[in-house]
Parts: structure tokens; sequence; C-alpha cells
């Protein structure tokens, strides 16, 4: 398993958002995967110039939504590269950032591999989506969580 305790089951229940799990066709045991790297450099922001302030403010905004019921939780965010210095590994108010020790890739097929219940990966790059769905994955591409987080 990638992470001890990623997914194990938690005393006070599943990790949901205030209302209980919330956002688009949510339900429990579902997880959340982002690829951060693909979903931040969806959009033209400037965010090679911070490559750490980018992932620090995208976390944030998906912290934000969790919180406000924009999106169900549980959500697990892959950083990589110099991204990672921007966030913590851990998980806080819902959303578990896991620090990719090598390909970004690689990291989260393993999650979704660990994961116990269904899977959504939210990313564009077609060789990990079509990966991903041979694990049983389903696909939303950056811009429906990008609408979402935009709310």
């Amino acid at each position: 398993m990638l992470l001890a305790g990623l997914f194990a089951p938690r005393a006070d229940g599943p990790l949901t958002g205030r209302g209980g799990p919330v956002g688009p066709d949510a339900h429990v045991g579902a997880v959340l995967l982002v690829d951060a790297a693909n979903v931040i450099g969806s959009r033209p922001t400037g965010w090679w110039r911070d490559r750490p302030g980018a992932a620090r403010n995208f976390v944030d905004r998906v912290r934000a939504a969790v919180d406000d019921g924009r999106i169900a939780a549980p959500v697990v965010i892959v950083l990589e590269g110099a991204a990672r210095s921007g966030v913590a590994a851990g998980t806080t108010d819902g959303v578990t950032v896991v620090h990719a020790t090598g390909s970004g890739d690689d990291t989260l097929l393993e999650v979704a591999a660990d994961a116990p219940g269904s899977v959504t990966l939210v990313s564009a790059d077609r060789a990990l989506c079509r990966q991903a769905e041979a694990l049983g994955a389903t696909l939303e591409r950056p811009g429906w969580l990008l609408h979402l987080l935009d709310g």
C-alpha cells in the first residue's frame, strides 16, 4: 500500500462534506483522485512561475469546495516535483495531499489500485487515463473539477 492508513476506516465515519456526501453523483466509499499537475496546468495562469504557490492555491480551493459542499470527500491530490514544497503531505479538511517521490502518474495509479471503493480520476493525460480505467476508475476532465471550484 502506498501510504499506510490512507484508506483506513475512521472512528468518526467516512470523510464527507458538512452535510454528508455531496457533489455530483456522490456516494460513500468513492474517492476523488486528482492529478494536480494536469489540472493546474490546464489553465495558463502563470503557474509555471511559482509551482509551490500554484499548488497551495489549488489545494486551498479544493479544501474550501469540500468544506462548503461543492465536492464530496475524500479527495486525494497527488503533487509532484517543485509543487510538493507548496503543501505539506497529509490530510486536512477531508483532502489528502500525497507527495509523489517519483513519477506522479505511478503514484496516482498506485493510489487508485489501493483504494477500497470506487475511484474517479481527474486528469486529461490520455495514457494515465487508460491505465486508470483498466484499474476500474472512472474519469473526469480538469474542466469538470475547475467548474466545481469556480462554483
